[in-house]
């Protein structure tokens, strides 16, 4: 496997940790006009340091809603604390990974230190009309925009115009994700929003960059903030087209015998049906139609029953 530099320092949130609605890490205000709530949350993974930096850039900005609420969450705290640039995928989480705790059932989970955690900031969830949770990636890759299967979610992804790659998928077997909790993933929830992002590769200075941008492009598009409010340092230049890509399905690890046959990255597109990927337990596994795009391919986290690339299609 090949080494990858991690260059985004830690931030060091100092002052900023302890937030202002007596839950650590979680900041908060509420305009006097209505409007959405909207809800932006990092550090849902320890070791994805982009999102933390954007929340921190806000925070010093002194960013406040014009209408509605915002709310700022700093989420796996204890996770972020284990931070080790020498062995970054550590840090993830410590007992289990927070995004696969939410849903039905999350109060009757059995009491890890994420699922607390998640107890925590459920009301700041359940209160939020939009979400865009701050995410970033094992391998190095192009940012990727993850809208669930909600259209409405997807045409705000068109709305932003960033990045180039929107991924309409339908989540982990292994558990439920912040975007997709209780009316944040609901089919008839027409006024809620929710986004993941992928930033990049954690490491990366420039998934900073990615984060802070969406903020901006986020706050801006839900109405909390005008386009007066957002520096313009922050904003990047829009990417070319968007490509909408429907995730068909994915390579489950059988073993911890798996292998790549190239050091793929997400957002490559194979243009034949059948093009080998690589082996299971020695099976090949090959594309299943032509121009079949690889989602977030990684082996840094094998396990049998882990998913470790995803393939999807352009949607129609």
């Amino acid at each position: 496997m090949r080494e990858l530099k991690f260059e985004l320092p830690k931030p060091q949130l100092g002052a900023w940790r302890a937030g202002n609605t007596g839950t650590e890490g979680v900041w908060s205000y509420s305009a006097h006009s209505p409007g959405p709530h909207v809800l932006v949350t990092a550090l849902v993974h320890g070791n994805e340091l982009c999102g933390a930096w954007a929340l921190l850039y806000a925070l010093q900005a002194g960013l406040r809603p014009r209408r509605g609420g915002l709310t700022l969450a700093f989420c796996n705290l204890a996770a972020f604390d284990a931070f080790d640039a020498n062995n970054p995928d550590a840090s993830r989480f410590l007992d289990e990974d927070m995004n696969r705790v939410w849903g039905p059932g999350l109060k009757d989970r059995p009491a890890s230190r994420e699922q607390r955690r998640a107890m925590e900031l459920l009301p700041f969830v359940e209160r939020a009309d939009w979400l865009l949770d701050l995410h970033s990636m094992h391998e190095p890759g192009v940012p990727l925009l993850l809208t669930g299967l909600q259209p409405r979610n997807v045409a705000l992804a068109r709305k932003l115009a960033t990045p180039m790659h929107v991924v309409v998928d339908a989540g982990h077997k292994d558990g439920v994700r912040l975007r997709d909790h209780d009316r944040l993933g609901s089919p008839t929830e027409d006024n809620n929003r929710a986004l993941l992002l992928e930033c990049g590769y954690h490491g990366d200075r420039v998934s900073k960059d990615v984060a802070l941008d969406m903020v901006g492009r986020f706050l801006v598009e839900s109405g909390v903030l005008q386009q007066a409010d957002v520096p313009a340092a922050w904003l990047r230049p829009d990417p070319p087209p968007q490509q909408v890509l429907e995730v068909t399905g994915g390579i489950v690890a059988k073993s911890m015998n798996l292998r790549f046959v190239e050091p793929w990255q997400s957002g490559q597109t194979m243009a034949r049906q059948g093009t080998l990927l690589g082996f299971n337990d020695d099976e090949p596994f090959v594309t299943p139609y032509d121009h079949c795009t690889l989602v977030m391919p990684s082996l840094r986290q094998l396990r049998p029953g882990v998913t470790v690339m995803r393939l999807a299609k352009t949607a129609a």
